[in-house]
């Protein structure tokens, strides 16, 4: 019970990495705000962990402002902040993503991890204590061929994480990232263009340990990290990757 009275946000936690994170940490003692653009799948895994469920659009502003007012209401106060929220384009050369995906991109991968900022961390400021979990990826870290701008948005990721971390860690509030390898999620067959098993098998190829990573996976992850046991680890960028980036 490492998180034992703590209260959570996970930010696209009604399916994939996100609900492998909700699940761990009400497993581990943490009251849990599911927050996610599909809110019928939000509700059917707060429901199965006994937490909240919220709809969030985590791109826009006034969005996220909703979602930051329920949770100080309802849970009365935020100890743990997970953006896991993100999309990627399809894999194609860099000169043919076109605007707009190049803009949902940034908006979900990116500027929601500032919007998250901008309404949640006054408050953990204020009570000296917190923890702050991004999701990035092996791919801000050893980009892969035709995913150049979701390569950029999570090295995006990266670079704001440690530059959180160092700002706040003044007030008591910790900030690291997890870059997991692609794994059994809705993003997967996005991630390998199609989803065949000769392009699974390409795909494993890479990673030493030769499987994907699982919700599981970046659950314990996650709950390592958020926790007390972690108190001396910011700024951070763990790798959940199976050997990928080596």
């Amino acid at each position: 019970m490492r998180l034992q009275g703590k209260t959570a946000i996970v930010t696209g936690g009604a399916s994939g990495f996100g609900a492998g994170i909700v699940r761990k940490f009400a497993a581990e003692g943490a009251r849990v705000m599911v927050a996610d653009l599909n809110i019928e799948l939000a509700r059917t895994v707060a429901d199965e962990v006994g937490g909240i469920a919220v709809q969030v659009d985590v791109s826009q502003n006034a969005s996220v402002q909703a979602m930051a007012a329920a949770a100080l209401e309802q849970m009365g106060g935020v100890d743990i902040l997970v953006n896991n929220a993100g999309i990627t384009h399809l894999p194609k050369l860099m000169e043919e993503v076109d605007e707009d995906e190049f803009d949902r991109v940034l908006a979900v991968n990116a500027k929601s991890i500032y919007l998250m900022a901008r309404h949640l961390v006054p408050a953990m400021k204020a009570a000296g204590t917190g923890s702050i979990l991004n999701v990035a990826s092996t791919a801000g870290l050893s980009p892969r061929p035709k995913l150049n701008w979701y390569n950029a948005s999570k090295g995006w990721v990266i670079t704001a994480t440690k530059a959180m971390a160092v700002e706040l860690a003044p007030f008591g509030v910790r900030v690291n990232a997890l870059c997991p390898v692609a794994g059994e999620t809705p993003l997967l067959a996005s991630f390998m263009g199609e989803d065949t098993p000769e392009m699974r098998a390409k795909f494993l190829s890479t990673i030493p340990l030769g499987r994907f990573s699982t919700p599981e996976d970046m659950g314990n992850s996650a709950c390592f990290l958020c926790s007390d046991e972690a108190s001396m680890i910011t700024g951070v960028a763990m790798e959940v990757d199976g050997g990928r980036c080596i």
